[in-house]
């Protein structure tokens, strides 16, 4: 079984190992962890296949929880497949990771199910309130294979709903963030329909997720995905908000990338930064 979040190390230590030569590019990604190393004392490694940015943003967001997200809480959140499919007859074509080649219209209770997993387990976590029993309880939900996979198909739905509620309130002329004009504007996913077609079905199978569905996974959760991206050192860049006007109220999880494809987590944060 390959680990899904590696135990925490110290975050100069895994950049001395990672980072060695004197090339310009080991230089700056040095660098870059010096700067989170005044945030955060550790670093843990997110096992690297097409899901790793929904592994680290979910992890983070569990983490840290301290109580049920209001969206997560609303009557009829279980009900969105049905909801959506009884509007969008495109949504059948959903591809499950493990269920490949069945249709939407046989697997709208099995996505039921997966919205009410992620509710379930976010419910539990954010009811511990001892920090270490918390993150056991972290570590041993992302060792279940079977479930976390379950949860990542639960995110993709939310990001499809997301989707479509921003397409929707742009074509009717309400004000949508800029984001959302970029998503559409590509040749690829000029629609919700295109987008699950050419994005979101592909995302753990044959792509993970590109800079404009990081906004979208954040509308989604209603967090901020605050991204220390060690390439851009020295840049605006460095530090990135996704989305970059989020709401005040929306809690904020850090993630560390080191070339905007795969993802690690930045852990322990300093007693000067908390203070």
């Amino acid at each position: 079984y390959k680990r899904s979040v590696s135990p925490e190390m110290d975050i100069m230590e895994y950049c001395r190992k990672e980072w060695r030569g004197n090339t310009p590019v080991a230089k700056r990604m040095r660098k870059g962890y010096e700067a989170v190393a005044q945030k955060f004392a550790s670093i843990r490694r997110i096992r690297g296949d097409n899901y790793c940015a929904f592994r680290a943003t979910l992890f983070q967001a569990l983490s840290q929880a301290t109580q049920l997200p209001r969206w997560l809480q609303s009557e009829d959140f279980a009900m969105l497949p049905e909801n959506l499919l009884s509007k969008y007859e495109w949504i059948k074509q959903w591809q499950l990771k493990q269920k490949p080649g069945k249709k939407m219209g046989e697997i709208s209770d099995e996505i039921k199910e997966y919205l009410i997993l992620l509710r379930k387990k976010w419910k539990n976590i954010s009811e511990i309130k001892d920090p270490l029993e918390k993150q056991e309880a972290c570590d041993k939900l992302f060792k279940n294979e079977e479930e976390e996979y379950s949860l990542y198909e639960a995110l993709k739905f939310l990001m499809l709903s997301t989707a479509i509620e921003l397409y929707n309130a742009d074509k009717s002329g309400r004000r949508v963030p800029v984001f959302s004009w970029l998503l559409f504007a590509r040749d690829t996913s000029s629609n919700p329909c295109q987008l699950m077609h050419n994005h979101l079905n592909h995302i753990g199978h044959s792509g993970g997720l590109e800079q404009v569905e990081m906004f979208l996974l954040a509308y989604a959760l209603q967090y901020t995905i605050q991204v220390y991206r060690l390439y851009k050192y020295s840049t605006d860049e460095f530090i990135t908000l996704y989305p970059n006007d989020p709401e005040e109220d929306w809690p904020v999880v850090t993630l560390i990338t080191e070339d905007d494809r795969h993802y690690n987590i930045p852990v322990r944060m300093c007693q000067e930064t908390m203070l």
